[in-house]
């Protein structure tokens, strides 16, 4: 789909003209990683537990399951944020103490969102923490799709440096 935009103005005979703004799919990814001085075992425990965003993930308000299962794969959560956005997130796959991968269905300018959130031990009390997604916009100019990467960029680092500062205390 192309949307045009155009518009003349003369102005002492000067004209501006805007081009043609081509919108389109795009495909990309997002990948974070931190390193927390921490037990494994309560890094786990904290990222584990699919409804405790709101202690760690930024401008998430509030995470309610809508599923009666609560770890592992068929978990579904909806997450809302701070701006009253939606996410409804559903766990696909699940490596116990290792990783989880979950998609989204609803609540993004996307037609697919994929990630996976996982640890590694480094060493007794330290783990690297990997965050990481794949994703398919909706129609979009290459603009949006390059601020929408960066902007995801951003929330997760954040994040993961919220959730560093609090497990490290």
């Amino acid at each position: 789909m192309i949307v045009q935009i155009k518009f003349k103005i003369n102005v002492d005979s000067v004209q501006i003209m805007v081009k043609n703004v081509k919108k389109i799919f795009h495909t990309g990814s997002v990948k974070k990683t931190i390193k927390i001085k921490s037990s494994h075992d309560k890094v786990w425990r904290k990222i584990s537990n699919i409804a405790g965003l709101p202690t760690w993930v930024i401008d998430v308000k509030k995470t309610t399951y809508l599923s009666k299962k609560k770890k592992g794969i068929g978990a579904v959560r909806l997450i809302t944020f701070a701006d009253g956005n939606k996410i409804e997130e559903h766990v696909v796959a699940w490596r116990n103490k290792e990783s989880f991968t979950y998609i989204a269905t609803e609540g993004l300018p996307l037609r697919a969102y994929i990630a996976t959130i996982s640890i590694k031990p480094k060493s007794k009390n330290l783990v690297e923490l990997t965050w990481e997604s794949y994703l398919n916009s909706e129609k979009m100019s290459e603009n949006q799709f390059l601020e929408f990467l960066a902007f995801m960029g951003v929330f997760y680092e954040t994040s993961l440096e919220n959730l560093k500062e609090i497990l490290e205390k």
